[in-house]
């Protein structure tokens, strides 16, 4: 026997034993290596009832498939922050989230890791305090917020991403975060505008205060400005005394979402909210003053809804103080395999499911597929996949025919054409022409705007997008 050796395994023995998380390690059979006291603690179990024993032993609701160690060691997949649920030889429920690992040896499986944190005693904790406030509700009923309102449940920290243009779109985000001016979100269906806009919220100093979201386009024209802004009884038939979701959301953020789809003379009321504070109930006299920071949404270009007469323009302008254009998922392409994998852990998490591989040719048809419902059509899509799948990998059986067909239809990969971007080409013809045109008259907005045939607002508006691409 090496003495050295013997030395060096009691110090990396001692050095697990002190680690506090639960370490389970087992050999290429399934048998258990080591157990450490936490482990023991979090399965409810004693470490000699484990040490030397199968997995499924010793956790007998578990099979093949469902235990993350025993996966591990059949795929050779890492799997991360996986919730698992099963019982242990009492009959005891256990619950944790397992970063599992495999054990190579000269590129051999030999083994797998498991690293586990509790779950049990935060879910424990989490019944005690659904129940208190089940006790408190009754006497704060009059105080809840009405259905449809909802808190900001988003950090910055949950959008993911690692392209550059978007990391600085957080940086901006982090920086207004911490004032109180109006901002206008700009993104395509499904690129995550009220994520974003939650997570501004939360980095905010009014991130402990009401967070209120409303879709503009979900509510009828003739019911939106008494949500907006409360009613007074007898207003109209059958109308009550009721805040609007200005009061309710008094010291906090309102999120308007599709501000484009808000009847134009709403937005005329909004747009004096925002300049002095005060709001007037739906058929009252008396005006009460708000602190509520706007943040609204659409997902068409402002010019286009001002031209349209969607938009009222100096609506726009008081709103437009901090701009945050989201770009689309085509436009950020190093994100889509990081996403992908980011919704299969979740539907892991949902589905209690061991997916642990997307295969290469999925994430190439990913990466070559357009999306035009970006990252809420990508998830959809491992949502769909993941509920027909069985087996620990995704393929290109599990996806929807219409991504699966979009190479055959002719559409090859983006980095196949010389082309240049068509929204690059678009912005340096627009770059082009509108300095022409103010050249030739000399700096005048107006007179170029006639030159152009577009209207005075838009060409500003297109100027200050120009200039903050610079």
């Amino acid at each position: 026997m090496n003495l050295t050796d013997t030395k060096d395994k009691e110090i990396l023995h001692s050095i697990l034993s002190t680690i506090d998380e639960g370490i389970h390690a087992v050999d290429a059979n399934g048998i258990t290596m080591f157990y450490n006291h936490v482990a023991a603690k979090l399965d409810g179990v004693e470490g000699d009832e484990v040490l030397g024993k199968h997995v499924l032993d010793v956790f007998p609701s578990l099979t093949g498939d469902t235990s993350t160690l025993l996966k591990v060691i059949h795929t050779g997949e890492p799997i991360h922050n996986q919730h698992q649920s099963y019982y242990n030889i009492r009959g005891m429920l256990i619950d944790t989230v397992n970063t599992t690992l495999p054990i190579k040896v000269d590129g051999e499986i030999v083994g797998a890791v498991e690293i586990a944190k509790d779950l049990t005693r935060v879910k424990q904790l989490s019944e005690k305090l659904l129940d208190l406030q089940a006790k408190v509700e009754p006497a704060n009923s009059k105080n809840k917020s009405p259905k449809g309102a909802s808190g900001a449940n988003y950090q910055m920290m949950d959008i993911i991403t690692s392209d550059a243009s978007f990391k600085k779109l957080k940086e901006k985000a982090m920086k207004v975060a911490q004032t109180s001016s109006p901002i206008l979100v700009y993104g395509e269906t499904g690129t995550g505008k009220e994520l974003f806009v939650q997570a501004i919220h939360n980095a905010s100093p009014r991130k402990t205060e009401p967070f209120i979201a409303q879709n503009c386009a979900a509510i009828p024209s003739s019911l939106l400005e008494g949500i907006l802004f409360g009613t007074v009884k007898g207003s109209y038939t059958g109308a009550s005394d009721r805040p609007g979701l200005f009061e309710i959301a008094n010291g906090g953020t309102l999120f308007l979402d599709e501000i484009n789809s808000m009847p134009l003379d709403i937005q005329a009321k909004l747009l004096r909210v925002l300049e002095n504070g005060l709001i007037r109930r739906v058929g009252g006299t008396r005006e009460n003053a708000v602190n509520v920071r706007i943040i609204a949404a659409m997902n068409e270009p402002a010019e286009k809804c001002i031209e349209e007469k969607t938009l009222r323009s100096d609506l726009y302008y008081r709103l437009n103080v901090v701009s945050l254009d989201i770009p689309p998922l085509r436009e950020r392409r190093g994100d889509i395999t990081r996403l992908a994998e980011h919704f299969v852990r979740k539907y892991n998490f949902q589905f209690g499911k061991l997916v642990t591989k997307i295969t290469e040719d999925v994430l190439d048809l990913f990466n070559i597929y357009s999306w035009p419902g970006n990252v809420r059509e990508l998830e959809h899509a491992i949502e769909s996949a993941m509920n027909i799948m069985d087996g620990h990998e995704i393929t290109k059986d599990h996806i929807p025919h219409h991504i699966v067909n979009y190479k055959n239809a002719g559409v090859e990969h983006f980095e196949s054409t010389s082309l240049k971007p068509l929204r690059d080409a678009l912005m340096e013809t627009e770059r082009s022409l509108i300095s022409e045109a103010l050249s030739k008259t000399g700096g005048n907005i107006q007179q170029a705007a006639k030159l152009l045939d577009i209207p005075r607002q838009t060409l500003q508006y297109k100027m200050t997008k120009l200039a903050d691409k610079n």
